[in-house]
């Protein structure tokens, strides 16, 4: 993780961050990282470009951003996977996902919001209270959007500090539903064309919808490779590689997935893997883990299992299905995206039926000998639906461990003996 170095110091203060607090951040979470990804044995070589990226996470990424935008592109703030980002890419635009995954800010955040708030939301308001989060800075736009109770309330009290657009998502999946979201993302590019001050064309479109099926397509191939065992990468760096592809350039990343996803395949045919193949096979479920949200995983991968997959959006929700880039119109196109986002199967979603199946089916498919459902205490959506997921997994006769948690290490003890039970459990 970046420290203040000399170089970056002048660009920070420009982006008003505190820079004491955010140096303070970044040497935490630097050591952090150290502690939870540089522990690790047989990592792939490519991860390495992984570890550059977090290293200048705070720095070299930001400075390109800051390029951007003198030669005169918008970066687009998001805190979703229903936002489109083909749709920001189709007007020069920059997307950046700003979710964030540790306690930073929280005292100032619940000066605004009940302590009974889920650490997510809580997060992208402490960050930015705190002025520690450069990303947040150079945003041009914010997006939220209407998934749960908890945000939509938030965002009303977030637009006293931040500029920010609301997008409207259907929790049913009717044809009226379908109506309303195109309709939606219609608004969507009404205000995008007003930030950048162009305006949407069919052929830029198109080129930006098959880029992000690019991209898709490359974390779609380690989301496959994971299914061999032993497993070829471990569920730390795969879930590291996710949160990634939020905030990097598209392209770049694109390209340096495909090199990892290439070596993957070679440890597969050598049957090399990060694990012994006995070790027991674990999915994760539920809430999305932001950057850097890695307690889970870490408790998990070092009690004796390996991760083999994500059933979030920071997992296989985010990148399941691509966009047919089918039409001669933006209209038409913009028809394929809203197909393909509203395949999402967000717990927002009523009924939800699609969610369970994916569960049922990725645990076969990445053969899986339990599922730990992972909801952040107080996200009603997913506390709520795990009931579901528990009796779908045990018609499945797939074992389940449900997990409530939040971004304090407090409770590490603890969900470790928890885990450390289940994964014994498992391999009776």
């Amino acid at each position: 993780m970046t420290t203040a170095t000399e170089s970056y110091v002048p660009m920070w203060k420009e982006l008003g961050l505190d820079l004491e607090a955010h140096d303070s951040l970044l040497k935490v979470l630097g050591s952090y990282y150290v502690d939870v990804y540089f522990s690790q044995k047989d990592r792939p070589e490519g991860m390495k470009y992984l570890d550059f990226v977090m290293s200048e996470v705070h720095g070299l990424r930001i400075k390109e951003l800051q390029q951007d935008k003198k030669t005169g592109k918008k970066i687009i703030g998001t805190y979703c996977v229903f936002v489109p980002e083909e749709m920001i890419l189709a007007l020069d635009g920059v997307s950046i996902g700003l979710c964030a995954g540790a306690e930073v800010g929280f005292a100032e955040a619940e000066r605004y919001l009940p302590r009974s708030t889920c650490s997510l939301i809580k997060a992208f308001f402490g960050f930015t209270l705190a002025r520690v989060c450069p990303y947040v800075e150079s945003a041009d736009l914010i997006i939220g959007e209407t998934t749960c109770d908890g945000k939509k309330k938030a965002y009303d009290i977030f637009r006293e500090i931040k500029s920010l657009y609301v997008m409207e998502i259907p929790h049913l999946k009717n044809s009226i539903d379908r109506d309303l979201w195109i309709a939606e993302l219609h608004r969507l590019r009404e205000q995008l064309e007003k930030t950048t001050g162009k305006k949407m064309e069919p052929g830029k479109l198109r080129e930006s919808i098959e880029l992000v099926n690019r991209k898709r397509d490359a974390l779609n191939r380690i989301a496959r490779l994971r299914a061999h065992s032993p497993a070829p990468i471990s569920g730390k760096d795969a879930l590291l590689i996710s949160q990634v592809s939020f905030y990097d350039d598209i392209t770049r990343f694109t390209r340096q997935i495909n090199a990892i996803a290439d070596e993957l395949e070679e440890r597969v045919k050598k049957g090399e893997g990060v694990f012994p193949k006995e070790t027991p096979r674990l999915l994760i479920s539920g809430c999305p883990m932001a950057v850097p949200n890695w307690k889970l995983p870490h408790l998990v991968e070092t009690s004796g299992a390996v991760i083999v997959g994500e059933e979030s959006c920071v997992g296989m929700r985010n990148i399941r299905n691509n966009v047919k880039a089918e039409g001669d119109t933006v209209e038409a196109l913009i028809e394929r995206i809203a197909d393909r986002y509203l395949q999402i199967d967000c717990a927002c979603f009523t009924p939800n039926d699609e969610r369970l199946d994916h569960i049922v089916e990725m645990a076969k498919e990445l053969k899986a000998d339990g599922v730990i459902h992972y909801a952040l205490s107080f996200c009603t959506p997913y506390m709520v639906e795990s009931y579901r997921v528990e009796q779908a997994l045990k018609k499945a006769a797939v074992p389940l461990l449900r997990i409530e948690t939040d971004y304090s290490q407090q409770d590490a003890g603890q969900l470790k003996t928890r885990i450390q039970a289940f994964i014994e459990m498992i391999t009776r």
